[in-house]
């Protein structure tokens, strides 16, 4: 029996998430959660990916989301419930999905043998994703799976997302990181949200961002010029393989043959998705 490579599970991961991410950066999200009275960008994001867990607070928006200033989330939650409750915004979410996915893929690959196939590995995949300690991937996995293929892709995208983000979040306070400094020394990879897309969505300042490179500075993570040293390099590169350690079992469970599948399926709709224009340019990088 072929074992699974160590990084097998990110590498499937790196091409089923981004499809999930997609709704984020869509109009049809903001449509759908403007006919719900929901109309400022930032308070349709987390009502959209928090209403899983339920009504609840800033708090605890905070704690599963980890890299969003409190004072922001607090502008916006719990207020958000009184417009919209927990399953109004489930149900916006899902049609933006729908349509989203339509447009970006087309609808025959929406109803493709291909995008079937995908939805029953992924939900295989999903089936070993362990609930404890785990709050975004838990309040996900108690909601229903939809009966289209495309929609059950995308909720199993989501569960393997959250699954994976959750112990990434352990990871992170292991290593002594805090929020920001997770973010900037993310960003200093080259492989991480631009800086202008942190700064004008998860509620921090400029004085905030260089207070946090000073700190990653003081640790020797951080050289003058923003770079990561030697010794930061190493810690995102722990920071990652921890993660994959803690975010095994729904590969090991899809076995070898699964997930070279679906790690083939999800290129091919990422790809067709970035083609399409799902997600900005500048989306990435050090700038």
């Amino acid at each position: 029996m072929t074992s699974l490579h160590p990084r097998a599970g990110r590498r499937c991961h790196n091409v089923v998430n981004p499809l999930h991410s997609t709704v984020h950066f869509s109009p049809d999200f903001t449509e759908e959660l403007g006919r719900i009275g929901i109309a400022d960008p930032r308070a349709a994001y987390f009502a959209g990916r928090g209403a899983a867990m339920g009504a609840v607070g800033a708090g605890a928006v905070a704690a599963a989301f980890y890299n969003f200033n409190h004072e922001l989330i607090a502008e916006h939650v719990p207020a958000v419930w009184d417009t919209a409750s927990p399953q109004t915004v489930l149900d916006a979410r899902l049609r933006a999905v729908d349509s989203t996915l339509r447009r970006l893929l087309g609808d025959d690959v929406v109803s493709s043998a291909d995008m079937a196939e995908a939805a029953r590995l992924a939900l295989r995949a999903a089936e070993a994703c362990s609930r404890h300690a785990r709050p975004l991937y838990a309040a996900h996995a108690d909601l229903p799976v939809p009966e289209e293929p495309h929609l059950a892709y995308w909720h199993a995208a989501t569960l393997l997302r959250e699954h994976r983000g959750d112990g990434h979040l352990a990871a992170l306070l292991a290593a002594g990181l805090d929020p920001l400094e997770a973010l900037v020394s993310h960003t200093a990879t080259g492989k991480g949200m631009a800086p202008r897309w942190i700064l004008s969505t998860r509620g921090w300042g400029r004085a905030d961002w260089e207070a946090a490179q000073a700190r990653l500075r003081e640790r020797g993570l951080l050289d003058a010029e923003g770079e990561l040293t030697q010794a930061g390099t190493a810690l995102r590169a722990e920071l990652e393989e921890q993660t994959d350690r803690l975010d095994r079992s729904p590969y090991e469970h899809l076995g070898v043959e699964g997930v070279e599948r679906l790690t083939e399926l999800g290129r091919s709709f990422l790809m067709t998705a970035a083609v399409a224009g799902a997600f900005p340019p500048d989306l990435a990088g050090k700038d």
